[in-house]
């Protein structure tokens, strides 16, 4: 099986009013699909629980994009039993018919590209460009792994002995858990549990329950593809009942996690833990938490550092553990720097994603309390420049962009994750200073 050279999935240019029809359109379809049902789905089953939860549009907090069902330990049971199951045909199938899969996925995806950047917009306040920058990298995950799923099939080269005939070839763990972030819905569930798929092992997938029904439509979009029951499961709930009991599970193989360090660690303690009638360790992955930084120099251009800095900062509201939370910049040019950055940052509108705003909301009302509290703490720890409080109340979960300048390098806001739209400038002596404060 040959396939062309990979190529990055293009993004979408909204500057093209034939563009923002399509987006117009999508968001008018989704909108007309909000507030239905989705059930846990294990081996091809459907299912329904007592008790429900709802997923809100944090843009207009009052909007029910899903209602969702509330899973328990027995249903997380069930789910990985039925995985180690399928996983025994599943494993045995050709690369080449789960390539197919994965690369009839990618077809659909792009064909519907517009359709599932909406949802992201509804779901967890994406404005057009992020939602569209999260289903391009989706679809880069499908035709991405697909490729090196091929490479991996061709074995390994082994030095050859005399008298010996040798080879090395990569067989599948099992099945595994994964648990993903509401923050890039599709991109990253897809990606941990396409690479899981490809390579011969089965999954019981369990969204954010801030994004489950965008992880409802990758189930869906994946058994559009031909992919065959009970090698991926759909299970939604609690982390404390649901997460815990896939993790714990003692034929749970692998777990694939992206979140906070805090549950990271949870999850990386109790996988450690061998139960009864576990016959392997687990593996884990998990890629947690950050506290980003953009060093600025006196050789930098300034207008260009303080738009980057403003869309590294802003975009998405900072809710992305890539996002820069630390402007760290050179005293010759500190004071200029920060006057454009102002500047840069006071330009920015916000609103609805719908109405496709640079800055929407945060994800729920939790986090916005949680951003709130770190900007109090921010005022006895540095200048506030701009921003600083929450906007649009009645409607969503907004907070201003909000710059502390005068930072010092052990400040909580300077240490600590915030995860919102909140940077600490921090001044250094020169360019060896500025790389110490940022190690």
């Amino acid at each position: 099986m040959q396939l062309p050279r990979f190529k990055n999935e293009p993004f979408t240019d909204f500057s093209k009013p034939e563009n923002r029809k399509k987006m117009e359109k999508a968001l008018a379809k989704v909108e007309s699909e909000l507030g239905r049902e989705y059930d846990i789905i294990i081996g091809g089953e459907k299912i329904k629980t007592k008790e429900k939860f709802y997923s809100y549009n944090p843009s207009k907090k009052d909007q029910v994009v899903g209602v969702l069902q509330k899973g328990d330990a027995e249903l997380a049971n069930r789910a990985i039993e039925v995985a180690n199951e399928a996983f025994k045909e599943w494993s045995m199938t050709k690369p080449e018919y789960r390539v197919k899969i994965m690369l009839k996925a990618a077809q659909i995806l792009r064909r519907r590209k517009f359709e599932f950047a909406a949802w992201q917009v509804f779901e967890v306040g994406k404005n057009w460009a992020e939602a569209d920058a999260d289903v391009a990298e989706a679809i880069d995950y499908l035709e991405y792994y697909s490729r090196w799923m091929l490479h991996y099939a061709k074995g390994a080269p082994v030095v050859k002995y005399p008298g010996e005939k040798n080879e090395m070839v990569y067989i599948p763990l099992g099945a595994g858990a994964v648990i993903p972030p509401w923050n890039f819905p599709l991109a990253i569930l897809l990606g941990m549990t396409v690479g899981a798929l490809v390579t011969g092992n089965t999954v019981v997938l369990k969204p954010s329950s801030d994004s489950p029904v965008i992880g409802a439509k990758f189930y869906e979009l994946m058994k559009e593809a031909g992919l065959p029951d009970g090698v991926l499961n759909f299970i939604t709930g609690p982390g404390s009942s649901v997460g815990d009991t896939l993790v714990a599970h003692p034929k749970t193989r692998f777990v694939a996690f992206t979140g906070s360090k805090e549950v990271g660690i949870h999850i990386y303690e109790l996988a450690s833990k061998v139960q009864p009638g576990q016959k392997w360790l687990k593996r884990v992955i998990a890629e947690m938490g950050g506290k980003d930084a953009i060093i600025v120099d006196d050789e930098a251009d300034l207008d260009a550092a303080a738009k980057g800095v403003v869309v590294s900062a802003f975009g998405y509201q900072g809710q992305k553990c890539s996002a820069c939370s630390r402007a760290i910049v050179v005293e010759s040019v500190y004071d200029k720097f920060i006057e454009k950055l102002i500047s840069e940052t006071e330009k920015l509108e916000i609103g609805p994603a719908k109405d496709n705003y640079p800055v929407g909301p945060v994800i729920n009302a939790a986090a916005q309390q949680k951003i709130l509290s770190y900007i109090e703490i921010g005022k006895s720890e540095g200048k506030l420049l701009t921003g600083g409080e929450a906007v649009r109340q009645d409607e969503g979960y907004y907070i201003k962009p909000t710059i502390f300048a005068d930072v010092d390098p052990k400040a909580r806001i300077a240490q600590e994750e915030i995860f919102g739209p909140v940077l600490a400038v921090i001044k250094a002596k020169d360019f060896d200073h500025a790389i110490e404060i940022a190690n």
